[in-house]
């Protein structure tokens, strides 16, 4: 098959899934053509050739009388122009806005071509633009005129559902971890430089937005701080990361808090850390929380979304109502402070990851799109 994938290409889940789903189909033999503003940040350092993936930058230009540059009707031109050259079977766009929207203007610029479009929800889309009443009927157009609709967890599907009442029901297709990759990766030297008192590490992952509630991962590492010596690596970046530093020093806790910025190879971070924080407002599914448990890292953080669909309560991490930084403090200190128990939760987090492996869930895409090729377009679920 021909597919055409368009996401972001910055750090955050929805590109890396994006990104991962593209390598993993071009390796079975596909023809992939990502369809992005910039490289996506998991195939800048790929360090060798791959073959089957084509990258297509969209160029925009500025003009005076217009307020900014029309990236949305650029990006619609550059799918037209991929799609009708490469002859595209399926164009995959992760977030109905502006992706799906961008979709549907360029089939309607082709006219008679058969391209299929699929949408996944990732989250911010439905969670946050949809709760905009003037962006709200255009996320519906994007979502109707799709010919296949997608979503990382059932909570997102849920929400989904309540806000548009679709005609067609919407598939879920998990977020995936390749367990090749995302594995325990031992590295006594490294961990060393980073605890050199053998602290227990704590580690947060994220684009760093409000909704990530920062100072609730700082808030919650004070109580773990105060319980036992730690260390806190906090990896990303974004528009809290300034206030997240002054918040550390205003605690007082500065120099066990490590700003480590954006990072690419996180398979190896993750492995240094004994647990994961992720006390979010809203997680449509929580890829970070996947990958590290992949790497036998318990988590934990809030019930918000899709996290409980990924974290089982009790067995591979804890999850408490958002805010509650007590209860997760507490949580955090009662794995960390006790060995067996420690190991228990990591092991339970690596056989929990496996049931998220990336062979599965794009073979599920994989049979989605065959569908849309060779059927009738009917609802597909």
């Amino acid at each position: 098959m021909k597919i055409g994938i368009s996401c972001y290409a910055t750090l955050g889940g929805s590109g890396a899934v994006a990104t991962e789903l593209g390598k993993a189909l071009a390796a079975r033999g596909h023809e992939v053509h990502f369809i992005v503003s910039g490289t996506p940040f998991r195939l800048g350092y790929l360090g060798y050739f791959m073959d089957n993936i084509y990258i297509h930058e969209v160029e925009t230009t500025s003009y005076p009388v217009l307020q900014s540059s029309p990236y949305d009707l650029a990006l619609s031109a550059k799918m037209a122009d991929v799609i009708s050259h490469y002859d595209l079977d399926i164009i995959h766009a992760h977030y109905a806005i502006p992706y799906a929207v961008c979709a549907f203007l360029a089939r309607e610029m082709l006219g008679t071509h058969k391209v299929r479009i699929v949408t996944t929800l990732h989250g911010t889309d439905i969670t946050v633009l949809a709760q905009d009443p003037l962006l709200r009927d255009v996320i519906r157009l994007g979502i109707e005129k799709s010919h296949a609709v997608t979503a990382v967890s059932q909570s997102l599907i849920d929400q989904t559902n309540e806000l548009f009442e679709p005609a067609c029901p919407i598939m879920k297709i998990h977020n995936f971890v390749d367990v090749k990759q995302y594995r325990r990766l031992e590295s006594p030297t490294l961990k060393l430089r980073i605890a050199p008192n053998n602290e227990k590490v704590i580690l947060h992952m994220s684009n760093f937005r409000a909704v990530k509630r920062i100072p609730d991962v700082i808030e919650t590492f004070r109580l773990i701080h105060q319980a036992m010596p730690a260390k806190l690596l906090m990896v990303g970046e974004g528009p809290e990361l300034d206030a997240a530093r002054k918040l550390t020093c205003k605690m007082g806790i500065e120099d066990d808090v490590l700003f480590l910025g954006q990072q690419d190879e996180v398979a190896q971070l993750l492995s240094l850390a004994d647990l994961l924080l992720l006390p979010s407002q809203k997680e449509s599914f929580g890829l970070v929380a996947l990958e590290a448990m992949a790497c036998g890292v318990p988590v934990v953080g809030s019930n918000a979304g899709g996290i409980p669909e990924v974290v089982e309560h009790g067995k591979s991490g804890y999850l408490a109502p958002v805010g509650d930084t007590e209860s997760m403090g507490a949580y955090a200190v009662s794995i960390l402070s006790n060995i067996e128990k420690w190991h228990a939760f990591s092991e339970a987090a690596m056989q929990r990851a496996k049931l998220f492996t990336m062979e599965e869930k794009v073979s599920q895409y994989e049979e989605l799109y065959k569908r849309l090729i060779h059927y009738p377009l009917e609802c597909q679920s």
